[in-house]
């Protein structure tokens, strides 16, 4: 069962990069071991993008990188360098939204579930997360 939708605010360290996601308020948070996520520690969940807004000016503020089979669009702040959000690989039609870049009080995790970068293909066949990016009509 989903947990209630809320709204969640975050960003970058600096604040120059600001969003708003709607997602509920308990999510699976995703963990990544390919070369860049081990790198930054990532975790992550992953939201529809018509479910992610930037907020104001934020978008001057960004710059991306991409490498590999360049799907996936590392975001990241110019001024402070933070990763707050990027569009992955797995979830091309989504946003994985860095859980520690929500400001605190509206999100919390029941559960943090391992994906394979390393072994990118075979994780991505064994594990539902192409769903996370699916509006479910029934919200």
């Amino acid at each position: 069962m989903e947990s209630e939708m809320t709204v969640h605010d975050g960003g970058c360290h600096c604040k120059n990069v600001r969003w708003r996601v709607q997602a509920p308020t308990k999510v699976v948070a995703w963990s990544c071991n390919c070369s860049i996520c081990s790198m930054r520690g990532n975790t992550n969940f992953v939201v529809p993008s018509e479910r992610f807004e930037l907020l104001g000016n934020s978008e001057q503020f960004l710059t991306t990188y991409s490498f590999g089979s360049h799907t996936a669009k590392h975001t990241f702040c110019k001024v402070c360098g933070i990763t707050s959000f990027y569009y992955p690989r797995s979830n091309p039609d989504g946003v994985a939204i860095i859980y520690g870049c929500v400001d605190p009080g509206t999100l919390t995790y029941d559960e943090v579930k391992y994906f394979d970068g390393q072994n990118w293909e075979n994780s991505y066949n064994q594990l539902n997360i192409a769903s996370q990016s699916k509006v479910d009509s029934g919200n």
